[in-house]
């Protein structure tokens, strides 16, 4: 909606048939807002009752917010009604929802992909000339900048991400993103993880270093009855700004019948850096089923936080209004092309990356049925957590099971398909070796478990204990077979003081012969018993 404001008597909103709207701002309200320094919603016609729709008093407030740099209040005995009609408010100063409540009909939308509200930036992007080629963590690019910017990288010549299976694809244009300052100099903890050697277009973004605030709200979604299809709907906040805190937000949902499209994430970041989700109740999608790009039947990725392209985003002191372990929903987070994922205190059914992380951190939380999965690079670092998938780090198959470095996983609890009778596998995934995906795959190159327990109490008759790994390759059992793209194995896994419920032992694999070269290193004594017959490694090691 294009907000055009002329200063008359009266303060009113006027919507036009081609979408945009006046606002007509009288002076003496002009000077009465500036003086009060905030504006709410009623300030512009919002009538918070939960059945005449405010989405244009809301917008229009946000509006009159940026151009005069005050923040903005909701009333908080209200209850803002939000239906159809395409209209997003363009948030640019700190917001306080409070206690007021939002409702959001997604039952007949205009404009499906429309946000509810949009965090942006008031500085404008610009094409960035010169740059020819990139290597992997290239320290400093030979560009000067106006101040530190948010750098986009594409060699759309080049495709990675050719996803395998039911939902395949061709893939996507090889790409990164990543922060400079005016000098040039690469942001390390952030790094540059791709060599390129074109590339087709590169934009600056510059980054706001103030931190804009968004506070409280109550948002509760009527679930769109589209077809089930991958129609996604982002009838969200969507966050397109840098250095942005979200505290105290609650998003329900609720309408879902026996169909519907999926949603692609009420929180939605992408294209920024440094945002932190604080103190967030959120709520897991149904799950509905549709036919994927291969003409077989899948389930539908339906989220409720969603980060793509974006860099340093932590999620701490958050939770999920639905059991973490109840199957019918979906996984509550989806994520590509991000730097820098932090859970941290956290109770949610799943981590994941999709089109790759580099750097993932998750501490002191607790993941539900669809537990950690990820695809990436550096180090990944899972503690004192409880993780309750069908494996502790499941290494997504459809990228190609990659992890271009290091798992840390330390004082953690592992509750296999949390509770079922099911075996126990800590790292999965699957890997032919027939399929392109557009880049060499790897497995962690060191993988440590320290303090690790195994809640295998329930499990089959046949159960021969836990395994390492799952078994990413059932046709690779001897040196007759050949991978065309080969998988660069992990070297070495470290161990220490490591318990099962089911009083098992420990096995490399039900398929010990890919992992014959992996050296396992035992760091404790209680270690011994189970690294006898069952592991099948190149060496084992009895340390202190």
């Amino acid at each position: 909606m294009k907000v055009i404001f002329s200063l008359l008597f009266l303060t009113q909103v006027f919507t036009y048939t081609n979408g945009s709207s006046r606002v007509n701002i009288s002076s003496e309200d002009t000077i009465k807002f500036k003086a009060a320094g905030l504006v709410r919603y009623s300030d512009f016609g919002a009538i918070g009752d939960g059945k005449i729709d405010d989405a244009e008093a809301i917008a229009a407030t946000h509006a009159f917010a940026n151009r005069y740099g005050l923040p903005v209040k909701a009333d908080n005995e209200a209850t803002y009604y939000i239906g159809g009609k395409e209209c997003t408010s363009v948030i640019r100063t700190d917001t306080d929802f409070g206690t007021a409540a939002f409702i959001i009909n997604d039952t007949e939308v205009q404009n499906r992909n429309a946000p509810v509200f949009i965090v942006a930036s008031g500085l404008q992007s610009f094409k960035l000339e010169g740059l020819s080629s990139l290597k992997r963590n290239q320290k400093k690019i030979d560009v000067s900048l106006p101040q530190t910017c948010l750098i986009s990288i594409t060699n759309s010549n080049v495709k990675h991400y050719i996803r395998f299976g039911p939902n395949q694809d061709k893939g996507s244009s090889q790409t990164d993103i990543f922060v400079v300052d005016k000098d040039g100099n690469v942001d390390m903890n952030a790094p540059i993880i791709w060599d390129f050697d074109q590339i087709t277009d590169a934009t600056a973004l510059p980054i706001d270093m103030d931190t804009l605030t968004i506070k409280g709200g109550r948002f509760t979604t009527i679930a769109n009855k589209a077809e089930s299809k991958y129609t996604y709907y982002a009838r969200n906040i969507a966050i397109k700004r840098s250095h942005v805190v979200v505290d105290g937000l609650e998003h329900r949902i609720t309408g879902e019948g026996d169909h519907g499209a999926p949603y692609g994430g009420f929180i939605n970041i992408g294209e920024c850096s440094y945002v932190t989700v604080k103190n967030t109740i959120l709520t897991g999608h149904k799950t509905y089923n549709t036919i994927g790009s291969a003409g077989v039947p899948v389930s539908m990725g339906s989220y409720d936080i969603s980060v793509g392209r974006a860099l340093n985003v932590s999620f701490i002191a958050c939770s999920q209004t639905n059991d973490i372990n109840d199957r019918r929903y979906w996984g509550i987070l989806g994520s590509n092309y991000c730097k820098n994922l932090l859970y941290d205190s956290c109770t949610f059914s799943r981590f994941d990356a999709h089109k790759g992380v580099a750097n993932a951190t998750i501490r002191n939380s607790k993941l539900g049925h669809q537990g950690i999965n990820a695809i990436g690079s550096g180090t990944f670092i899972v503690e004192n957590t409880t993780v309750s998938g069908w494996s502790l780090i499941n290494l997504r198959s459809d990228y190609g099971s990659t992890w271009q470095g290091e798992f840390i996983i330390r004082n953690c609890v592992f509750v296999p398909s949390g509770g079922k009778s099911t075996v126990a596998n800590l790292i999965s995934g699957s890997y032919s070796g027939k399929h392109d995906f557009g880049y060499t795959c790897y497995m962690p190159e060191r993988i440590t478990i320290e303090n690790l327990h195994i809640d295998d109490s329930n499990h089959p008759d046949d159960y021969r204990g836990p395994a390492i790994f799952a078994n990413f390759n059932p046709q690779m059992t001897d040196e007759s077979y050949q991978e065309t793209f080969p998988y660069v194995k992990t070297k070495e896994v470290i161990l220490k003081n490591i318990t099962t419920a089911s009083g098992k032992t420990l096995r490399t694999s039900d398929n010990p012969f890919i992992f014959k070269d992996v050296t396992i290193v035992a760091l404790s004594s209680n270690l011994q018993p189970q690294l006898q017959a069952p592991i099948a490694a190149k060496q084992i090691q009895q340390g202190q």
